[in-house]
């Protein structure tokens, strides 16, 4: 018998850390440390460059308190880079800082993946949000992560913030997700028969020495490897604190009508690894501005009337998860534009990448700063 899990929430965000004198990328993540830790303990941590620095939420029960978590800390690493002069920016991309030239964190996890990794691993400049949804029952995790995966483009579309990668227009309105799948193990899931499947698969890649664990598998949903949730990876970090909590609202929201079709003994149709690929390269390219493929009717259709329809069917959820409002906060997306959007509007008006982030920046602390 299935049972509705936890569905608690916990957020993971990885910002830039700029001079706000040059608008670069400035390599500052030790000395963020050294006093971070003081105020937030094990929420903050390095990422592989040191001009990145990632924080994650305490568990939330609902969406209101991932609000309130995102607020505090972006305030707390906020005031930490002021401290020093420095400013955080939330987007997927630098607009023109090179990867040539930042310095890698000092650790050994970090010198073992670029050892690893080599040019690939050089050119990981991006940052992304992840969003844990509490699912204790392993079998159901894994149900839910094979029929999540067809709806995780059209979440993406929503949350790009990095059409700009080393100073140029990519004409893409995700290049970080571009970037990220240079690595092995990215990109969508396969599915899975059980728990047991996929713990064949993991162990099969632990003992032919191509991973030494589990974390090493950065695919767009996994399960996380220490805690009970499944992870959703694919998100660039959104700019604004209301956009952030929107997408994390839809994948709790889409997680729990899965688990709700599963207690009635329904489920979300399956569709091939590669048709959800082409729906996730539209998302990439085009953001919300783009055409997805309805595979059941097999014909394009534009992204804001697909999400019309995954509101629709996340309706009967969104008020048991007390999320009704941040759900609906979608359409204010669509109406405005993502961070993407509005990069590219913002240069397209000034012909100045610099003024790009200063636009990340002021959106970045919206509503708090």
């Amino acid at each position: 018998m299935v049972h509705m899990p936890s569905l608690t929430l916990g957020i993971e965000e990885e910002y830039q850390i700029i001079d706000p004198k040059t608008r670069e990328l400035k390599s500052y993540i030790q000395q963020f440390l050294e006093k971070g830790r003081v105020v937030l303990r094990d929420q903050i941590k390095p990422e592989f460059m040191q001009s990145q620095v990632e924080v994650g939420s305490h568990i939330c029960r609902n969406i209101q308190e991932v609000r309130q978590e995102i607020i505090r800390l972006r305030r707390l690493v906020s005031q930490l880079a002021q401290e020093h002069g420095l400013v955080i920016a939330a987007a997927g991309t630098h607009p023109f800082s090179s990867w040539e030239t930042q310095e890698i964190t000092a650790f050994d996890r970090y010198y073992g993946l670029a050892e690893d990794l080599q040019a690939v691993g050089r050119r990981l400049l991006i940052f992304g949000m992840h969003v844990h949804v509490g699912i204790e029952d392993k079998e159901l995790l894994i149900d839910v992560m094979n029929q999540a995966r067809y709806f995780v483009p059209h979440i993406l579309a929503l949350s790009t913030s990095s059409p700009f990668w080393a100073g140029r227009d990519t004409g893409l309105k995700s290049y970080r997700s571009i970037v990220f799948e240079m690595l092995p193990r990215t990109g969508l899931p396969p599915t899975f028969q059980s728990w047991a499947d996929y713990q064949d698969f993991v162990d099969t890649l632990i003992q032919t020495g191509c991973i030494d664990d589990p974390t090493k598998i950065w695919w767009d949903i996994r399960p996380h490897p220490k805690f009970p949730t499944l992870e959703f990876r694919i998100a660039d970090i959104c700019t604004k604190v209301e956009e952030a909590v929107t997408v994390a609202a839809l994948f709790q929201a889409v997680v729990a009508k899965l688990v709700k079709l599963r207690m009635q003994n329904q489920s979300w149709r399956h569709y091939r690894h590669h048709l959800i690929t082409e729906n996730k390269w539209r998302a990439v390219r085009y953001g919300i501005g783009g055409k997805l493929i309805d595979f059941g009717k097999r014909t394009e259709v534009p992204l804001p009337d697909l999400i019309d329809e995954l509101v629709d069917l996340l309706d009967d959820v969104v008020d048991e998860l007390g999320s009704r409002q941040e759900v609906e906060n979608v359409y204010t997306i669509l109406k405005e534009g993502t961070s993407a959007d509005r990069q590219i509007e913002v240069y397209r008006r000034t012909g100045d990448l610099r003024a790009v982030v200063d636009q990340i920046v002021a959106e970045t602390h919206e509503g708090w700063g």
